[in-house]
This record gives structure tokens, C-alpha cells and sequence, in this order.
């Protein structure tokens, strides 16, 4: 009888077979084709969104992992308190409430206004930094518009261009 670390075995061991057996057999030009498309993908992306935004957003993704990984060391504490871990949890809960919000505010006004953004969420403020070359009161006033849109409740919304 096989036992489940003899199972993982053979079935990981497989795998490995099977995709190497793939990598042999594939051309080495359809290998160049994924290559050369995979880098023609990420000059696109480069390109695409000022380096602004960019050092912004992988900030604020730095500080929302550090906090994630906070909580959830709390959730997995066997000392903490029944209180402490419920807290935790509604933390967790509100920041991926908050990253799925924003993520869908830059969707928007990428769509209704094509502008490429960056919006930092923290209560009832909002800040949104916009890669633009043009800065006017009527394009601030559109991006509140549009924000505000999403809201039943008054926000205190901060446009900033950057570019």
C-alpha cells in the first residue's frame, strides 16, 4: 500500500517528467516567440504609466502587505484574545474592502476620463495623485465628480497632478 508522502511523490515527480519531456520536444523557436512576447508585454506596461505612479503604488502595496502580515500574525496567535483576534480580522476585512475600491476608482476614471492615477483611501479622505501634463480646475472637478459618484456619504477628496 502506497502511503500519502509516497503518493506526493509520484505524483509531483510526474509532473516534472511530463513538462521536461514537453520542453524537449518544443522548438526552440516557439520557446523565442513566448520569450520575445512576454518582453514586447512588459515594455508596453513601462510605458504605459508614469514611474510616479508607479514608486507610488508599489509603496502603498509595501505598507498594506506589512499590515496584512501584522494581522494575520494576530489571527494565528494562540495567545491572543478572542477580542484582539475579531479586531484583526475586521481590519483585514476593511483593507481588502479599501484595495478593491480603489482599484476600481482608477478603473473608472481611466475609462470615463482616460487618465492614468493613483488613489490612496484612508477614512473619509481620498487623495488622488493624476499623471498629467495638464493641469486645470475643470479636470480636478471631473475626477471629484466621478469619485464622489461612489459615495452615498461626503468624502474629502484631494486631486494633485504630477507631470
Amino acid at each position: 500500500m502506497i502511503n500519502k508522502n509516497g503518493l506526493w511523490f509520484v505524483t509531483l515527480f510526474s509532473l516534472i517528467l511530463v513538462l521536461g519531456i514537453y520542453y524537449v520536444t518544443t522548438k526552440n523557436d516557439e520557446v523565442l516567440q513566448v520569450v520575445n512576447k512576454t518582453d514586447e508585454v512588459k515594455e508596453v506596461l513601462e510605458t504605459n504609466e508614469s514611474s510616479i505612479l508607479v514608486s507610488l503604488k508599489v509603496k502603498e502595496e509595501e505598507e498594506m502587505l506589512a499590515e496584512m502580515e501584522s494581522l494575520q500574525t494576530i489571527l494565528l496567535d494562540d495567545t491572543a484574545s478572542l477580542q484582539e483576534k475579531n479586531d484583526a480580522y475586521n481590519s483585514l476585512q476593511t483593507l481588502n474592502a479599501t484595495k478593491g475600491k480603489v482599484e476600481a476608482l482608477e478603473k473608472k476614471i481611466k475609462e470615463k476620463l482616460n487618465l492614468d492615477c493613483f488613489i490612496k483611501i484612508k477614512n473619509d479622505q481620498i487623495s488622488v495623485t493624476v499623471a498629467s501634463k495638464e493641469h486645470n480646475s475643470t479636470l480636478a472637478n471631473n475626477i471629484i465628480r466621478t469619485i464622489q459618484e461612489e459615495y452615498e456619504t461626503k468624502m474629502y477628496i484631494v486631486v494633485k497632478f504630477q507631470g
